[in-house]
């Protein structure tokens, strides 16, 4: 199976529609339903829970279980305070990051609908020249236009309500996928490609494969924990996103040598089980598909952390996509990479046996 034959213009479409629509840190649901809604006619079932993770399942009778995970949500802010004057404060949800904030276009999600409004900031002309205050959480403010705190509630804006970046997708050079986001709804994406291939190609597994979209990672790996309980796998392979370290003020002897478009990078870290680590690194090898790898020192900080510790322990492994700007909203990544995550997670399954495979003492 060439890469250039894994996605297809639907894939494009589902991609492009889950990339734009609004799926903050606590309120996935609208984009759960988008992403349930294609992944309906190759799964036999789905499991829904109270906080909205959703799992596609394929063979859901079978006893021996494998996840294969993204996550779902995406980081943005709350509003936390409104002055009298109808300015509004916020606090983060998810690692927001507030250098980038200054001028940016935002989305209010209240009752009543979106609510726009700009991350407001001095013009230069009226900052102190000799010394220049930055961004800070404390500092930076949301004007919706509002001469008012009152003229801000009759808006439906109240303390508590969820804020977010409108970006939206575009492909830049042909081959760069570029929203806010993609950390990690192409992990959701990548999930479901590989549950279309193996139901295109009609791959018969010896066991369940659970298909997770998982919420609330950006908080903690939230999510993942509460659904491993629910499923309680054998085996977990996780798919994420990791910086490209090549691009300005990046410090390769801390964060590795990774770049987009080099291919997949596998996860070193106590969390990823060995067995199960180096079949993935045997499939790409034997399919000729080209990998990174990384050490992740004590976490992954990711979801494999909430699986591999699960349930006495679950054999788990970790597939990240290389990503420029992380926490942006111009975050990037490469098309191949993207085509050989899912090609490296289909390969991969094909090869995992109904059985012990990943016991140390099978």
């Amino acid at each position: 199976m060439s890469t250039s034959s894994i996605l297809n213009e639907k894939s494009l479409e589902f991609l492009e529609q889950y990339l734009n629509n609004a799926s903050p840190t606590g309120y996935e649901s609208s984009g759960q339903k988008i992403w349930m809604d294609y992944l309906k006619p190759y799964v036999d079932t789905f499991i829904t829970d109270t906080y909205g993770t959703a799992v596609g399942v394929v063979n859901p009778d079978a006893p021996y279980k494998v996840v294969i995970e993204g996550h779902a949500d995406e980081i943005s802010w709350y509003v936390n305070y409104i002055t009298d004057d109808g300015l509004i404060y916020v606090i983060r949800n998810g690692g927001s990051d507030h250098q980038i904030a200054p001028s940016k276009r935002v989305n209010i999600h209240t009752k009543k609908g979106i609510v726009r409004g700009v991350f407001g900031w001095p013009a230069i002309h009226t900052r102190t020249r000799d010394k220049e205050e930055t961004a800070k959480v404390s500092n930076i403010f949301i004007d919706c236009g509002c001469d008012s705190k009152k003229e801000v509630e009759e808006l439906g804006i109240h303390v508590g309500c969820v804020i977010t970046y409108p970006d939206r997708f575009e492909v830049l050079n042909g081959n760069k996928f570029v929203c806010r986001a993609i950390d990690n709804r192409m992990g959701g994406f990548m999930i479901a490609e590989v549950a279309r291939l193996i139901h295109q190609n009609k791959k018969k597994l010896p066991f369940g494969l659970y298909v997770v979209n998982s919420v609330q990672e950006e908080i903690g790996l939230r999510g993942a924990e509460m659904i491993t309980q629910t499923i309680k796998p054998n085996v977990a392979i996780v798919t994420d996103v990791c910086h490209d370290t090549t691009t300005p003020m990046i410090d390769k002897k801390i964060e590795g040598d990774l770049k987009m478009g080099r291919g997949p990078v596998i996860a070193y870290a106590p969390a990823t089980q060995n067995i199960l680590r180096e079949m993935i690194v045997d499939t790409a090898e034997d399919n000729k598909i080209p990998f990174q790898r990384h050490a992740s020192s004590r976490v992954t900080g990711t979801d494999t952390d909430a699986f591999a510790y699960s349930n006495g322990g679950v054999a788990s492994a970790l597939i990240s996509l290389p990503l420029r700007y992380m926490h942006t909203t111009v975050e990037m990544v490469h098309r191949e990479d993207v085509e050989n995550v899912v090609k490296l997670i289909y390969e991969t399954l094909l090869k995992i046996e109904n059985d012990n495979s990943f016991s140390y003492f099978k």
